[in-house]
Parts: structure tokens; sequence; C-alpha cells
């Protein structure tokens, strides 16, 4: 078998708050879906009620976000470098070490728990470590050129 690709499914308490969260890191809305089928346009809710399922991208990736089902959701750290949140952990691999400082300022910005600040790492990667309002922990990744 060889696998072709892999789309995480995260569970989340709300998707116009997740799709928002993703669009201020930049990622974009792919589409969503409620009960009665596609929503026009990816809006988060049309006449038939909110979105319960729905798609976020950057580049060529995807990541699925299913509200209130589809896996656990964690909880937000409770101090700096807390790993144990109990939610999903997944990598975020960029292009440059600026990439990843870059990121990490649109969190700052934007008032994002940061778990990690950007470091770079004895394993040969700049990283910093972004955590979804669910508890997701995202590690923003670049190899260190040396």
């Amino acid at each position: 078998m060889i696998v072709h690709g892999i789309t995480p499914i995260l569970n989340v308490s709300s998707i116009r708050a997740s799709l928002e969260w993703f669009e201020g890191l930049g990622w974009r809305r792919c589409w969503t879906y409620n009960d009665s089928g596609m929503i026009e346009g990816a809006r988060d809710v049309n006449e038939a009620g909110p979105a319960n399922f729905a798609a976020v991208g950057s580049g060529a990736v995807e990541i699925f976000l299913c509200r209130d089902g589809q896996g656990s959701r964690g909880h937000m750290p409770r101090e700096p470098g807390d790993e144990q949140t109990g939610g999903v952990w997944l990598s975020w691999w960029v292009g440059s070490p600026a990439e990843v400082d870059a990121a990490h300022a649109r969190a700052v910005e934007r008032g994002y728990v940061i778990n990690w600040p950007p470091t770079d790492e004895p394993w040969g990667v700049r990283e910093c470590r972004i955590v979804h309002p669910d508890g997701h922990t995202f590690r923003v990744s670049a190899a260190i050129r040396r």
C-alpha cells in the first residue's frame, strides 16, 4: 500500500470560530457542509442552519473540521510548554525559519495561545507551537539550513 495523502479531522466546538481562527493564520476556507449538504460560498451558515463540517486549506494541504464529533478535543495549556492538553498535535511544515517567525507574529497579533515561542531545536528545525481554542496544538516548523 502507498498512501498519497492524509487529511486530519479535528473535533471542534464551533465551525465558525475555527474557520476564523485558521483564516487568522492565513489559511483559506475550502468548503462547508451541514445536514442539507454543501453550503454555497463556503459560508458558515445557511437557511438550513450552521455548518457542522468544513475544510480549511493552505497550499495543497487541507484539514477537516467536525463540530462535536470524529475524535476528541483537548483543553488549553495550563502553562507555557504544557504538552498534556489532550488535543490532537499536528506539524505544519513551512519553507523557512522566517515563515515560522511570521506565523508566530500573526498568532501573537491576534491574541492566540502560544505554547512555545520560535526556537531553534536540536533536531534541526525552528519551531513554535500555537494552540487552537479546542486544545489542538500546531507545531509550525521549518528546517534550519546549516
